[in-house]
């Protein structure tokens, strides 16, 4: 079945990868009740705890991705993937909220080379055409992580204590390592179980290459690259996804247990429904994406096009979210903003691989996701000051609302046609 389709396999590692990923770092938001009273935490000292995660995590989106760059995919997945998975199942011997604070940091250091290792592995062994339900399908993975957190983590943890929920799926991740350094290599070419006929494929059509009339050469410098107006542009749209993201990846289950009143069982089960629907999203915008290359000839417009209607109804929903007050339907409406927000990543993650030369691709992704990721600072942050201070989860929902129309505006604003940003860039 694999012999020409290695990369099958390929994309399932990364798919776990992410599942993992995600399972791991949804872990506190699903046990945030039972942490906040064992160790004695409140509202604002918990979102404090979820952004400080991204402190360590940003600074390494960049490292990861020039470690990628220049040590290959396979070490570097390795190594933050050991890191991430000893750091989660050190929560569990946390007493207090400062020890939190500082495991929160070093886990997310682990963290942090996860989507720029992944979108530069796709690089390595995908043809351009694939590129879309690549990326859609491994990064899948991570909403489906978040999904199966609540009942998993939440469910462990009522029956067995928050502490050994960390540690279970602390193993799970080393035992991923283990899989990855054994199934995988940087380059199709480099694996002795790749057919000569797949690896010589994929080469001759890979995702990006340095000397093209339409993407920058590499004789570009890296900071005109990096700072160049369409790289930027596509740092924020992807910015202002994750302001949406992360709000839910950290707060959805509190809110659902303080503002809607359900137990942590009952919790578990109902949050998987925006997290199915990410799922839904990740792999519908893959395809999207590809389907709207074949038909247009155009890989900007087509990625453009899904990244302005994702985030489009992505916020109407998050806006309406805000002012209803019945479970079924504030459910409904954030199912819904999920599935649409979750369609604008991957055509982030692979429009980059279009316009950056193929040499610079995990540096400039790095660079991209730290910047993008500094909404995983502020959001958890800025949502727990305004749920302890100021206008509650209705004014959470509206901020959020309101970053995915900025993400539209510096979208359509910065994101040219390559050979027109070269001459701003130069």
């Amino acid at each position: 079945m694999f012999k020409h389709r290695y990369r099958l396999i390929v994309a399932l590692l990364l798919f776990f990868a992410g599942m993992l990923n995600y399972l791991d770092r949804a872990a506190l938001s699903v046990m945030a009740p039972l942490v906040k009273s064992d160790l004695h935490i409140n509202d604002a000292q918990l979102g404090f705890l979820f952004s400080c995660f991204f402190i360590g995590y940003c600074a390494f989106c960049f490292i990861g991705g020039w470690g990628a760059d220049k040590f290959g995919p396979r070490k570097v997945y390795a190594w933050a993937a050991s890191v991430w998975s000893v750091f989660c199942g050190a929560t569990a011997l946390v007493t207090g909220f400062w020890q939190l604070l500082v495991v929160r940091i070093l886990f997310g250091i682990g963290e942090g080379p996860m989507g720029t290792t992944t979108n530069k592995s796709i690089a390595n062994w995908f043809p351009k055409k694939e590129v879309g339900r690549a990326v859609g399908f491994t990064n899948a993975g991570q909403p489906l992580g978040a999904a199966i957190a609540a009942p998993i983590v939440g469910l462990v943890g009522l029956a067995f204590g928050w502490r050994i929920a960390f540690i279970v799926i602390a193993l799970l991740g080393i035992i991923w390592v283990m899989a990855w350094m054994l199934l995988f290599r940087d380059k199709p070419e480099m694996h002795p179980r790749v057919s000569s006929e797949e690896a010589n494929y994929i080469q001759s059509q890979r995702t990006a290459n340095p000397q093209t009339s339409d993407s920058p050469s590499s004789s570009l410098t890296l900071w005109q690259v990096i700072f160049s107006p369409s790289v930027l542009g596509v740092a924020a749209a992807f910015f202002c996804f994750n302001y949406i993201q992360y709000f839910f990846l950290s707060w959805l289950p509190s809110y659902l247990t303080d503002f809607q009143h359900l137990d942590i069982k009952s919790m578990s089960i109902i949050g998987i429904l925006p997290w199915l629907g990410a799922t839904i999203g990740f792999i519908a915008g893959g395809s999207v994406c590809d389907f709207l290359y074949h038909k247009t000839g155009n890989f900007l417009l087509s990625r453009k096009l899904v990244i302005f209607f994702g985030l489009a109804i992505a916020g109407i929903g998050v806006f309406a979210a805000a002012y209803t007050q019945s479970l079924a339907g504030a459910v409904s409406c954030i199912t819904l903003a999920t599935v649409f927000a979750y369609m604008t990543p991957q055509a982030c993650w692979s429009l980059l691989q279009d316009i950056v030369p193929s040499d610079r691709i995990g540096t400039t992704g790095g660079f991209v996701h730290l910047l993008a990721n500094l909404a995983g600072i502020m959001s958890p942050a800025i949502t727990g000051l305004l749920i302890q201070y100021g206008g509650g989860y209705h004014s959470a929902f509206i901020l959020a609302s309101v970053l995915s129309l900025i993400g539209i505006v510096a979208l359509l604003a910065l994101v040219k046609q390559q050979k027109n940003q070269l001459s701003l860039s130069s």
